[in-house]
């Protein structure tokens, strides 16, 4: 799967290319999504964020033209991801569960967020039901993924 990564900060680097294994095309930017940067999104089918993120209406629109059919935030909170205008351009929303993330030192979140979002991707990329981090506006069985052990 081709990706972009919004916010990529140093210490994250390391992490996400240990948990991506080569095994979708990371495009790591160091630029907050936003409307002006939206556009390095182009001919990618996903696009990780943060919270910093500007993941509005009006960038989900543009992401969306640029044919970006995913989002993973690299966080448990989504209030930065406008869900509606995600749903309606139908696009899907992962996050990483709280559970990947609880009880972990500082020094291991950064290592688990890094697998959780690569898993996401991996999910997606074999049309699978995300389980819990799937925080999409649809129900999976709309979307025709694999919807085992999964409810919304």
């Amino acid at each position: 799967m081709k990706v972009v990564a919004y916010s990529i900060k140093t210490a994250e680097k390391e992490p996400l290319a240990i948990a991506n294994h080569k095994k979708h095309e990371i495009t790591l930017i160091s630029n907050s999504l936003s409307t002006e940067t939206a556009s390095f999104a182009q001919g990618k089918e996903a696009a990780i964020v943060f919270t910093e993120d500007d993941v509005s209406a009006e960038v989900i629109h543009k992401l969306a033209d640029l044919g970006v059919k995913y989002i993973a935030t690299r966080s448990n909170d989504v209030s930065h991801i406008d869900a509606v205008a995600a749903g309606i351009r139908n696009i899907r929303i992962a996050n990483v569960p709280q559970m990947a993330i609880s009880g972990l030192s500082s020094a291991e979140i950064p290592m688990a967020l890094a697998v959780e979002t690569i898993n996401n991707l991996d999910k997606w990329q074999g049309k699978k039901c995300l389980g819990d981090a799937c925080v999409c506006s649809k129900a999976c069985d709309s979307v025709k993924v694999n919807t085992e052990h999964h409810e919304h």
